[in-house]
């Protein structure tokens, strides 16, 4: 029997899961707290509800007073999210393709550049992007701030896409292009249905990643009739006047549900982004 799996057969996993249990505890034992907190309602001073309540949760039946409508703000969240998702996906599926398989001409300095272009922190480019999109008419619309979410996760996208494509072997296309399938039907039959655990886990990921944005839709477009969740949540709490605790908790809660019940079902998928190939 190899070292290997001797190693593998003796190793014991319950001391670390007690350790992760109880690092991890208190995190989930405040955002049940928080989420009773939301149905409840305490007396000053206590840590105990002392009776059941919707009222926290009004914001669902009737608007906040000077905000938008909830449900119009989470339909805008989820058009962002969804479409961030649909513009990254397509281009890093093609692209990573194109710079692992295909000779085109700069590949090392493309891939160089792409790879410059995301160490730039978002907020250092805010500036030259907000004169853009005005430029551009696109100030102040969720189509602009889609554009450059898009392209500021794309350099990520595209090299995790690389990855993937570089651990299909090459059997497998000239075996299609032997039988006389064109390249791209070489693509969508046959190397695509393989790295299509990175397609899943990008997607995931750039949904998730476009949910939780705040930065470029306050700056960007910081209109009510184009306003996201995340904008919405932190006008809650700048609004010194007319401050609400338990509305917040509410929000935040409502805010942040959809992601908790994505991650706990498709986390393993999520994972799994960072097997891909190692190969140049």
């Amino acid at each position: 029997m190899s070292q290997q799996g001797t190693i593998s057969r003796n190793f014991n996993p319950w001391p670390m899961m007690i350790l992760l249990g109880v690092l991890t505890g208190p995190l989930a034992f405040m955002y049940v707290f928080l989420f009773v907190d939301t149905v409840t309602n305490t007396d000053a001073g206590s840590l105990v509800p002392s009776e059941f309540t919707l009222e926290h949760w009004g914001f669902l039946i009737e608007d906040v007073e000077g905000r938008p409508n909830i449900w119009a703000v989470t339909l805008n969240t989820v058009i962002f999210a969804c479409s961030h998702t649909a513009v990254v996906l397509s281009i890093s599926m093609t692209a990573g393709y194109a710079l692992s398989r295909l000779n085109v001409p700069f590949r090392a300095f493309f891939l160089a550049g792409v790879m410059i272009l995301h160490a730039f922190p978002t907020v250092t480019l805010l500036i030259a992007i907000f004169l853009v999109l005005q430029f551009l008419g696109l100030y102040n619309t969720l189509g602009g701030v889609i554009l450059v979410k898009a392209a500021l996760l794309l350099p990520f996208g595209i090299w995790i896409m690389k990855g993937f494509y570089d651990t299909v072997p090459w059997e497998i296309e000239m075996a299609g292009m032997q039988d006389g399938a064109s390249r791209f039907t070489v693509w969508r039959l046959l190397v695509l249905p393989q790295v299509m655990p990175a397609v899943f886990a990008l997607g995931l990921f750039a949904f998730l990643d476009g949910w939780s944005e705040y930065i470029l839709p306050q700056v960007l477009a910081p209109g009510q009739e184009v306003q996201v969740l995340s904008v919405y949540l932190a006008n809650l709490i700048a609004d010194d006047n007319n401050f609400n605790m338990n509305l917040f908790k509410s929000v935040g809660v409502f805010y942040v549900l959809p992601v908790l019940v994505l991650f706990v079902f498709f986390q393993k998928r999520l994972l799994s982004m960072y097997g891909g190939g190692t190969k140049g």
